[in-house]
């Protein structure tokens, strides 16, 4: 192994199967869901829940959870789902060191909550991940859900977030079990990578692993791993490793995919998923379940498709009629940004982050119809255009306000960007300046909102 490390450069093995958190990967939304799990943490959002195929890194998110949790935050994690109803009960009181006779439940539950109002008073909060919770008997879930009733008459004392297979989902929508799932505020999907996410993670890897210099794997290798491993990162890490010692078997310095082929050979993955082709990855994403909790057709509707992209069968002979060059893509009456401002608009690279995406279509469809005397509250303005950031921003903020309202607007100036974030359209000042005094509470703290007409907007584009 010394060896294999010294004949790429390497300080340690890239690829190791277990989870170690200096190489967690961010991309392909798992550094936004961390994010969004740490905000729904503490921010006393209930029961989360986190659905995933084996190997897709559920475990690495959960570790790194932990890390990155706040020192006030109490955090027990349950690992077993063969407990019982009561041993679940027992295992988060041993972990929270409370001392009480085993002999009646009702007795532990009062202990429980007594300690956990003490922790609260004390500003400390108390978070329970439960791992492999698909697997968990029915009644253990229903004393999940019961420990989720703990609270006082304000707050939550108890956070729960739940780690599971997909099955996951099939287990909460048992009858017995409805009272559980109603109670889950938000929900996040571990998807697979697609090819491009691929690449990225394998060339993340090995630069965590102290790797300098061009990609190792070529196109063709990453192409090769991602069908064979159907995407799943811990399948991905065992596939590269044979690649790289493929590769340093041979001599070379770079993996191609005779390489990654050998060591899809003596694998025995059977390929479930495709990885998605570049012109349809955006798609792929919003079918996959890239979105924390997405819920809500608008979330995902891109806008009425181009004329060019629409279905050329039976065209209405209106649609015939308003042909004459330069064809419109929308009727000139209801226009009312101007064709240098809409190319502006559209210039800006959102990349593949659906709700930046959806938001960015709403603020322009808002700034093309909504008439001059309308208001809009304005959030904040930031020189920090990184579309994964506001993406991020994005996720943080469906816990707070309706995204339907959240309009994202980049403005640019001499090839640069900025992001600006506006909420809501109203018919006048008065009545935006009474929205923008009702805004939650973090917005008022962290933002200073002044109100915009949609002329003002406009003019600023």
């Amino acid at each position: 192994m010394a060896l294999y490390l010294e004949h790429f450069g390497l300080q340690e093995p890239p690829f190791r199967i277990t989870p170690h958190t200096d190489f967690f990967f961010d991309g392909a939304d798992r550094g936004a869901t961390l994010e969004a799990l740490l905000y729904a943490i503490q921010h006393e959002e209930g029961i989360v829940k986190v659905a995933g195929e084996v190997g897709s890194g559920k475990t690495m998110l959960c570790r790194v959870l932990i890390e990155r949790l706040p020192k006030n935050v109490e955090t027990i994690y349950l690992a077993n789902p063969s407990f019982t109803r009561d041993e679940i009960l027992y295992a988060v009181a041993e972990e929270l060191k409370i001392e009480f006779s085993r002999e009646r439940v009702t007795i532990a539950l009062r202990a429980l909550q007594d300690r956990l109002i003490e922790s609260y008073a004390q500003g400390r909060r108390t978070v329970i991940l439960i791992d492999e919770a698909h697997a968990m008997p029915e009644e253990t879930l229903e004393q999940v859900r019961l420990l989720s009733n703990l609270e006082t008459h304000r707050h939550k004392l108890l956070q729960i977030v739940l780690f599971g297979q997909p099955e996951l989902d099939k287990v909460l929508a048992l009858p017995s079990l409805r009272q559980l799932k109603d109670r889950i505020t938000h929900s996040f999907r571990m998807r697979p990578l697609s090819q491009a996410e691929a690449a990225t993670y394998l060339s993340f890897r090995m630069r965590a692993a102290g790797y300098r210099g061009p990609d190792v794997f070529d196109a063709a290798a990453v192409a090769a791993i991602a069908r064979a491993s159907s995407g799943l990162t811990r399948r991905i890490n065992i596939l590269a490793d044979k690649a790289l010692l493929a590769a340093f078997g041979a001599g070379a310095h770079g993996v191609s995919d005779r390489h990654a082929r050998a060591a899809i050979a003596d694998s025995e993955f059977t390929p479930r998923w495709r990885a998605p082709r570049p012109a349809l990855a955006t798609a792929a994403a919003a079918a996959a379940g890239v979105l924390i909790g997405a819920v809500g057709y608008w979330l995902f509707d891109p806008g009425p498709a181009p004329a060019a992209a629409r279905p050329a069968a039976a065209p209405a002979p209106v649609a015939r009629a308003a042909e004459p060059p330069p064809p419109p893509a929308a009727p000139v009456a209801a226009a009312l940004l101007g064709r240098e401002q809409a190319l502006r608009l559209s210039g800006y690279a959102a990349g593949r982050n659906p709700l930046l995406q959806a938001s960015i279509a709403a603020a322009r469809e808002r700034l093309d119809t909504e008439a001059d005397a309308r208001h809009s509250i304005e959030l904040y303005l930031t020189d920090n255009s990184d579309p994964a950031r506001v993406e991020r921003f994005l996720m943080r903020a469906r816990l707070l306000v309706s995204l339907k309202d959240l309009y994202i607007v980049p403005l640019e100036s001499a090839g640069q960007y900025r992001i600006w974030a506006l909420y809501g359209v109203y018919p006048d000042q008065a009545a935006a300046e009474q929205a923008a005094k009702r805004l939650p509470p973090k917005y008022l703290e962290a933002f200073r909102p002044v109100t915009r007409s949609f002329a003002e907007l406009r003019r600023a584009l």
